[in-house]
């Protein structure tokens, strides 16, 4: 019984993004190294970005107090889990103009883990 419900618990955290991937929340908080640069996960602090805490379903341009860029602000997205993997591809690509200069995360598995490990954070 035991085994059983550490797999639907485990289950449970792994969230599919790109086509055929499932990502590993644990692999994706070592990921979240290269955003940690300018993002925070505490939800009362900003740093260079907005904090990403609760970012997976949350709209674009909506951390109170914080200066998005004008193009952020006119983006009008939700941040799922597709979206995001967009995004974090080629951030310049989903949203011409953003403040990010961040060159994005080639890597599919590196995305899916990421966004994964974003999506615990609630």
């Amino acid at each position: 019984m035991k085994v059983a419900s550490f797999v639907v618990a485990a289950a449970a955290v792994v969230v599919s993004t790109a086509p055929g991937l499932a990502g590993d929340p644990v692999a994706g908080k070592t990921v979240f190294g290269k955003c940690a640069l300018c993002h925070t996960i505490d939800p009362a602090k900003k740093n260079i970005g907005p904090t990403l805490f609760g970012v997976v379903g949350r709209h674009s341009a909506s951390v109170e107090g914080y200066p998005y860029s004008p193009a952020m602000k006119s983006a009008n997205k939700t941040w799922d889990e597709a979206t995001l993997d967009v995004y974090l591809t080629k951030p310049q690509a989903l949203v011409p103009g953003t403040k990010m200069t961040f060159a994005g995360l080639p890597n599919a598995e590196d995305r899916a883990n990421v966004i994964a490990y974003l999506a615990t954070l609630k």
